[in-house]
């Protein structure tokens, strides 16, 4: 049964890969047919473009800061996201004030954002106010209401059991909001990205990817700016993998040495 299972997926990998790869042929000869490299540019000018960028002396220091300032962004909104919306579930009349806030930053356009944040922060901070004021209500806004999707009963149930807090949030909230956020936080990192390479091209903080690609389209060299696309790709995922990994195994039950401090014999109340 292993092997017929093993079998069938090494049947849809190849499958998925020769599927990826007629559309980089595809790519490729349109690319010969337009032969104009500034409106097209095909897979092996773009793979060339991106090996001079990597052998570049400044390509780590490029590519490290852009990474580090929308980490921290998107890092800074996750932490206050989550506590907000765990004061707002305690306290309804903070919920009541942070409502309209968090739907003015819902609807406010992108584009407002920037041109307010290039007046108030500059363009070296722009990246990481932008990444944290689009990222914040979204996380905000899914871990209230995975606190809210709590069983009433089985609160109830741990009141009469007199469970401490501690132990009510990690067996009872925990299991409640996390799937809530983990859906949050794999929308919200792709948001946090697009939003913080955006104000890059539009602020072009130095050094920063978005410079080298507002630099490639002035100077019309469409390979660096597909190549440079590329490395935001692979960053983003880099980062969402080491992010979602270390956010799913807190969504898991606690180790038996955890267990073990936070147990307390249970007793009812009289």
């Amino acid at each position: 049964m292993d092997v017929l299972l093993n079998r069938n997926k090494s049947k849809f990998t190849v499958k998925k890969l020769l599927i990826i790869l007629f559309w980089l042929i595809l790519w490729e000869v349109a690319d010969r047919v337009v032969n104009n490299r500034i409106i097209l540019c095909g897979p092996i000018s773009i793979i060339s473009s991106l090996i001079n960028q990597i052998t570049k002396s400044d390509f780590l220091s490029i590519c490290g800061a852009s990474f580090v300032r929308i980490s921290v962004g998107f890092l800074l909104s996750f932490a206050l996201g989550f506590l907000l919306a765990i004061a707002a579930y305690k306290f309804k009349l903070l919920k009541e004030f942070l409502e309209p806030v968090m739907t003015m930053l819902k609807t406010v356009p992108m584009v407002s954002f920037v041109i307010m944040l290039l007046i108030w922060v500059g363009n070296q901070a722009l990246t990481i106010y932008l990444s944290f004021l689009i990222v914040l209500p979204m996380i905000y806004t899914n871990m209230l209401a995975g606190l809210e999707s709590v069983d009433k009963e089985m609160l109830e149930m741990a009141e009469v059991f007199n469970m401490s807090a501690w132990r009510k949030f990690m067996y009872i909230y925990r299991p409640a909001f996390m799937p809530f956020l983990l859906s949050s936080c794999k929308i919200s990192l792709g948001m946090s990205w697009k939003s913080g390479i955006m104000a890059e091209v539009i602020g072009t903080p130095k050094p920063s990817i978005g410079r080298e690609m507002y630099a490639a389209k002035s100077y019309l060299q469409t390979a660096d700016l597909f190549a440079w696309t590329i490395v935001v790709i692979i960053l983003s995922l880099v980062f969402e993998l080491i992010f979602m990994f270390v956010l799913s195994r807190m969504a898991k039950p606690m180790g038996k040495f955890v267990g073990c401090l936070l147990y307390t014999s249970p007793s009812p109340r009289d």
